[in-house]
């Protein structure tokens, strides 16, 4: 089964990028900047910054359905405009570093299966979970903090 990941689009953060941190504060952000290589991973471009990297840290309503499963959760995202990242096949290397809680969500936005998995192992994952017809979607999350880490759609 072939599949998609995608990350966020850049622009509903555009009116943070630049705010001073009381501003940022007010709206619940946090600037924050990479201590390191691969520590901080961006929602938009699927991958880790590099030291030295402005980010926001902020909650994301990643589950905007009005179900039970509606949720939303803290992300990075590189501070400034970013291209999209859309992986073909392939699951990400900053998810594939990870341990990933993949949920699997069908038609009417209800989870219908989840799974903790080594992201190593995630393509056999996102692979089998898109094969059954009872699934639309999968959500990624980082398994450790919890982060939604971005979205899976047969391509």
């Amino acid at each position: 089964m072939a599949y998609r990941v995608s990350g966020l689009q850049s622009a509903p953060f555009a009116p943070f990028f630049g705010l001073g941190d009381d501003a940022l504060t007010d709206h619940g952000i946090r600037r924050m900047t990479a201590p390191q290589d691969g520590l901080y991973p961006c929602r938009v471009t699927l991958a880790d910054v590099p030291a030295g990297t402005s980010v926001l840290l902020l909650s994301y309503r990643h589950q905007p359905a009005n179900t039970p499963y509606r949720a939303e959760g803290p992300i990075f995202v590189t501070e400034g405009p970013a291209d999209t990242a859309v992986v073909q096949d392939a699951v990400p290397p900053m998810m594939e570093k990870r341990i990933l809680s993949v949920r699997a969500y069908d038609g009417n936005d209800m989870i219908v299966d989840a799974d903790v998995v080594d992201g190593k192992e995630a393509d056999s994952l996102f692979r089998h979970y898109l094969a059954r017809p009872d699934v639309a979607y999968l959500h990624v999350h980082l398994a450790r903090r919890g982060c939604y880490a971005g979205r899976v759609d047969r391509a």
